[in-house]
C-alpha cells in the first residue's frame, strides 16, 4: 500500500492542459498513489495531500495565471510537500525532441518551491479555442495537437518510482 496522496493542479484554458493533468492522475493511480486531479482555481487548500503535481499552459512565454497564482497562494503548505511543475505549450515537434526549460516566470515558482522536477510537454490549440491570439494562429493555419500521451505518461510513472510506488506500470 502506498501511503501518499497526490495532488495533480492546472491552469488551462481550452482543456488541454486539464486533459495532460488527466492523464498523469489515471497513471498514478494506476502505480498505487492516490491521486485527486483538480482545477488549481478549484484548491481551497493542499493539507490533505503531500505531494502535488502543478501545471499550467504556457501563453505568449508566461504560465496559465490560475497555476501561477496556486503557487503563490499555496506558498507555505507547499514547502513541505514534494512537488513537481509541468508546462504545455509548445505547437510543434519541440518538447518531444527535447528538453525545454522552463521559461522564467516558472524557474522562479520551481526555485521558490525547491521543485523536483519540471517537464514541458507539447501543447494542442485546435478550432473553437478562447482567446484571439489563439484564433490568429489558428488563422495562420499553425493549430494542431503536439501532445505526446506515452511521454505524459512516463512522466507521471517517473514520478510514482520517486515516491516508492508499489507498482510501477
Amino acid at each position: 500500500m502506498n501511503p501518499h496522496h497526490v495532488l495533480v493542479a492546472h491552469g488551462s484554458r481550452n482543456g488541454s492542459t486539464a486533459e495532460i493533468a488527466e492523464w498523469i492522475g489515471e497513471t498514478l493511480r494506476a502505480c498505487g498513489p492516490a491521486a485527486d486531479v483538480r482545477p488549481a482555481a478549484e484548491v481551497q487548500d493542499v493539507e490533505e495531500y503531500d505531494v502535488v503535481v502543478l501545471g499550467g499552459a504556457l501563453y505568449a512565454g508566461r504560465w496559465h495565471r490560475d497555476a501561477a497564482r496556486f503557487a503563490r497562494r499555496h506558498h507555505q503548505a507547499l514547502m513541505s510537500r514534494a512537488v513537481w511543475l509541468f508546462s504545455s505549450g509548445p505547437l510543434d515537434a519541440s518538447a518531444g525532441e527535447r528538453d525545454i526549460r522552463p521559461v522564467p516566470g516558472v524557474r522562479r515558482i520551481a526555485a521558490r518551491l525547491d521543485a523536483l522536477g519540471h517537464v514541458t510537454f507539447g501543447g494542442r490549440l485546435e478550432e473553437g479555442a478562447k482567446g484571439i491570439i489563439a484564433r490568429q494562429i489558428l488563422k495562420a493555419g499553425r493549430g494542431g495537437d503536439y501532445r505526446d500521451p506515452g511521454r505524459v505518461r512516463a512522466w507521471a510513472r517517473s514520478i510514482a518510482a520517486e515516491l516508492g510506488a508499489a507498482t510501477v506500470v
